[in-house]
């Protein structure tokens, strides 16, 4: 079973391919995507660290109550998870009630990158040299 380094390196590589599709307009939706992608695994990551169970859901609100249920301090990432959360199929499929334009995709990566740092932080790990990409 993948260990929780395992975890936050993919959801760090997710956010990478957030950043590389915001060069095109045609893959915004992609990017939108991969940044729900990147804090779904990166909040898994810290479930697998504290041995809890990974749920097969893709529910980033579902997610964050348990990781709330292990350290309060998550409650601070609600923002970024409610807004993060539509992604997951919004993006994914045809729809023409869904569009995202550069400054949307760039706010979903900033949150994205919030959340990874933030977990990152929470299992005092040393940073993945991945993560070092991201400064903002």
């Amino acid at each position: 079973m993948p260990g929780h380094k395992d975890w936050l390196y993919k959801a760090a590589c997710d956010l990478k391919a957030a950043r590389l599709l915001l060069s095109d307009d045609d893959t915004l939706p992609n990017a939108a995507f991969n940044t729900h992608q990147c804090a779904e695994k990166a909040l898994k990551g810290y479930l697998v660290f504290n041995r809890k169970q990974i749920h097969k859901t893709h529910d980033l609100e579902l997610l964050l109550k348990l990781c709330s249920e292990i350290n309060t301090d998550f409650i601070a990432l609600k923002e970024e998870v409610k807004f993060l959360n539509p992604y997951v199929t919004d993006s994914r499929y045809p729809d023409d009630r869904f569009s995202i334009d550069h400054d949307e995709a760039n706010e979903a990566i900033k949150k994205a990158t919030k959340i990874i740092k933030f977990i990152n932080n929470k299992m005092k790990i040393p940073e993945l040299p991945i993560l070092k990409l991201f400064d903002f």
